[in-house]
């Protein structure tokens, strides 16, 4: 049993960064996969990215790659989502998931994750 809890979303202008930190507020990551989702209004939840806790594979959303990075922090039990260069298009709830399974390559259907924490806010301004 694992329960996750999101912070570090906000408003912030195109072209600034961010950083989102997902922390487990129960249980440990440490056969998990963190995986990063986003949904925007009106749109379905998407995959951003994931990372494998305990060997650090990382996956990410083709269309993602390069201006977003996953990271994991084992001192702080915490995932970490930077994300630079933001555009108007990244403003969505993002959330933070964990899949049990041992997938060495991280899932990226929202149905391989089990576990949700309440999703934080990133407003992206023109």
């Amino acid at each position: 049993q694992v329960q996750l809890a999101e912070s570090g979303g906000g408003l912030v202008q195109a072209g600034d960064s961010l950083r989102l930190s997902c922390g487990a507020s129960v249980g440990t990551f440490d056969t998990f996969v963190i995986g990063w989702f986003r949904q925007a209004p009106g749109k379905e939840r998407e995959f951003v990215a994931a990372i494998n806790w305990r060997v650090g594979n990382t996956r990410y959303a083709d269309s993602l790659k390069g201006r977003f990075t996953i990271s994991r922090d084992n001192t702080k039990n915490t995932v970490y989502l930077q994300m630079n260069s933001v555009k108007p298009e990244d403003t969505a709830v993002y959330y933070c998931a964990a899949d049990r399974s041992p997938r060495i390559v991280p899932a990226i259907r929202a149905y391989d994750y089990g576990y949700w924490g309440q999703g934080t806010q990133v407003t992206v301004s023109a």
